[in-house]
């Protein structure tokens, strides 16, 4: 069997299990695709005539089949903007819509020169690597709660050969960061409701619910991010928070706030706006902050 006919005859699978996507994939083709070359430890590129064994994936497809366990687990592998990241169940799988606004999108709003930046709530440390690597002569600061996902953080902030420049932090949002100040602060916290939660398809349920829970209306911390954002700004800092669906949920909340949407799961907000226009909820329940 040729590597082509491998992915294939696996796709055929996975399109009969009628399986759950959006951990790197969204289609049975480019799941098999990842499953069968990443799973012989191949590159993407490789030659999709050459003989493949289909017995050394065929436990990678039944777990993700029977188990429902996204692929990126059972191969402890993500890719976020063409980079590659360790992850297990300890963190989420990187799949920030923030990722590709630090590739390019961010520019016009970001302070000059810009030397340190905040990933809080940074899970395995993909967006933490990511801004590293786009502003070069940046100070990258990886905040997280879960001590759990830290550890996965550090692991990912070694394997990118990035320890002089990244620190990892255990905060409670902003509360072990003291006095420090930031050009940038990125950050996908929590954002599901309570309702989303419970109708989850079970490859969600693989991921730690720490990472994805935020109350009954899934602004739980992006409350607690907003209230104390501006203390942690520099001058002329930025903001840019992932929220998801919760664009709508976000505005009704703070209707003072100028939020500039450049995606409608981002937004931006400068630390002007945050300071002229004091963050006020409205019938938004507080709890103990989550973190991913």
């Amino acid at each position: 069997m040729t590597l082509n006919e491998l992915i294939g005859k696996t796709e055929r699978r996975l399109r009969a299990a009628r399986l759950h996507y959006g951990h790197g994939t969204d289609n049975p083709h480019d799941e098999a695709a990842f499953l069968v070359l990443r799973g012989l430890g191949l590159p993407f590129d490789a030659d999709l005539g050459q003989a493949a064994d289909p017995s050394h994936v065929e436990s990678l497809v039944q777990k993700r089949i029977q188990e429902r366990t996204p692929a990126a687990y059972l191969l402890n592998e993500a890719w976020l903007c063409g980079v590659p990241f360790y992850v297990d169940r300890r963190v989420i799988i990187p799949r920030s819509h923030i990722a590709g606004l630090l590739e390019a999108g961010l520019e016009r709003w970001l302070p000059r020169p810009l030397r340190r930046v905040l990933d809080l709530c940074t899970g395995s440390g993909c967006l933490a690597i990511l801004a590293a690597r786009a502003f070069p002569l940046a100070l990258v600061d990886a905040a997280d709660l879960s001590s759990a996902a830290l550890a996965v953080a550090r692991r990912n902030v070694s394997k990118h050969k990035l320890e002089k420049r990244i620190s990892v932090v255990r905060s409670d949002v902003f509360s072990s960061l003291g006095e420090k100040r930031y050009d940038l602060i990125v950050t996908n916290p929590p954002y599901v409701t309570s309702a989303a939660m419970r109708r989850l398809p079970a490859e969600y349920r693989h991921e730690p619910g720490l990472a994805l829970a935020a109350g009954r209306n899934g602004l739980d911390v992006v409350v607690r991010i907003l209230a104390s954002a501006r203390q942690h700004l520099s001058k002329n800092g930025l903001l840019a928070c992932e929220v998801g669906d919760r664009r709508k949920a976000v505005e009704r909340a703070f209707p003072r706030l100028p939020f500039v949407w450049p995606k409608d799961e981002i937004f931006i907000l400068p630390a002007a706006g945050l300071a002229s226009r004091a963050p006020s909820a409205r019938s938004v329940p507080r709890s103990r902050a989550a973190s991913g």
